[in-house]
């Protein structure tokens, strides 16, 4: 199974936060799981923290060197993913959001997150 993480998860678990579910974290470490994160999540964490830090604490440098670190493998965000966000019904209006789903779709991912939304975009995504 591979799993793309959205933003503030891939911030969870790289800090080992108990704000996510213990049942994911263990699919989360199962053998068979293998992790991506994207350009995006890390180009989403540089504004928010670079807007405003208290509200980010975490730096895209920290994150991406941690995800590296933790073997977790960056899934790169290319025009044909960009395209696809185009054609994504309305669900979602957060621009970070939508390229993920996009992305995940077009990698055949789960993208896991916590916002609800992301179920109404179907098969594939993961929401908690």
């Amino acid at each position: 199974m591979r799993i793309l993480f959205d933003t503030h998860e891939l911030i969870w678990f790289l800090s080992d936060s108990p704000r996510l579910p213990t049942d994911i974290s263990a699919l989360l470490l199962r053998q068979d799981t293998r992790l991506f994160f994207s350009p995006v999540s890390v180009l989403e964490i540089a504004i928010k923290h670079s807007l405003k830090p208290e509200a980010m604490p975490c730096t895209a440098d920290a994150v991406y060197a941690d995800a590296i670190a933790s073997g977790i493998r960056e899934m790169p965000f290319v025009s044909r993913h960009a395209q696809r966000v185009g054609v994504l019904p309305w669900i979602h209006r957060d621009p970070f959001d939508r390229m993920l789903m996009a992305q995940a779709r077009m990698e055949g991912m789960i993208l896991l997150s916590h916002d609800g939304n992301v179920i109404r975009y179907g098969d594939g995504i993961k929401g908690f």
